[in-house]
């Protein structure tokens, strides 16, 4: 899950861009309100292309755009990213007019870091289930997958694939042409739990592409090197 921090107090962000991304979240972090806007626009855009899901820590006094301005420009444009409202002002009445304007929760500041984790962990199982229409068949080239049965085709001939294999094709076919690194391909395929120095990523890159590229067909998935992988159709597939 992303974590889009957008806070000028820079100890305070500091605090939490470092304790958070040492409780594996991917942390972005905004000065200022018309910076924290646009990281929540580019978000909610990556969001609807079938990215992680992203909550928002979104403080109230910030230099160039409040923080009630940013939730209510976001939900007047439906955008749909679980915001949570960090700040010092705890009146009863700052509290009500924040959630009335699309915030999905309120924590004011001094906080108990638990408990900033515990109401993130809920949202973002809340932001989860908010997920874009998707298609029931995803094709690339001549490599189809029917999302539905899950089952793999190239050239019309059926793909022999385990559910794990499925599963990294169905990743890496959500976005054709996006770069995917071993990390965010091991917390979508395999999850956080598993060991982030594991070479597992790369041994079913290669299991995957021995199945897909058989016959002397062209190689659709790619490597970049020390970066991740991606996959998408050889130009000629496209004239």
């Amino acid at each position: 899950m992303n974590i889009l921090i957008v806070e000028d107090d820079d100890r305070i962000a500091d605090f939490l861009c470092r304790g958070l991304r040492a409780e594996g979240y991917r942390v972005q972090r905004a000065a200022d309100g018309t910076a924290g806007l646009a990281l929540a626009q580019e978000a909610a855009r990556r969001q609807q292309s079938g990215d992680e899901p992203t909550v928002v820590v979104l403080d109230l006094m910030l230099p160039g755009m409040s923080g009630l301005d940013i939730c209510q420009t976001l939900r007047a444009a439906h955008v749909a990213l679980p915001i949570l409202m960090l700040t010092a002002q705890a009146s009863l009445e700052d509290r009500v007019q924040g959630l009335r304007l699309g915030a999905d929760d309120y924590l004011c500041k001094p906080f108990d870091f638990e408990e900033l984790l515990a109401r993130l962990e809920a949202l973002g199982r809340r932001g989860r289930e908010w997920r874009p229409r998707t298609p029931n068949r995803l094709q690339v080239a001549d490599l189809e997958l029917d999302r539905d049965r899950m089952q793999a085709s190239r050239g019309g001939q059926p793909l022999s694939l385990t559910a794990r294999e499925l599963a990294l094709l169905e990743l890496l076919m959500s976005a054709p042409g996006r770069l995917f690194s071993r990390e965010r391909i091991l917390a979508n395929v395999w999850g956080t739990s598993e060991d982030p120095l594991t070479n597992v990523v790369d041994v079913y890159i290669r299991r995957l592409r021995s199945r897909i590229d058989r016959d002397g067909a062209p190689s659709l998935i790619h490597t970049v090197r020390g970066l991740g992988y991606r996959l998408e159709a050889p130009p000629e597939a496209d004239r």
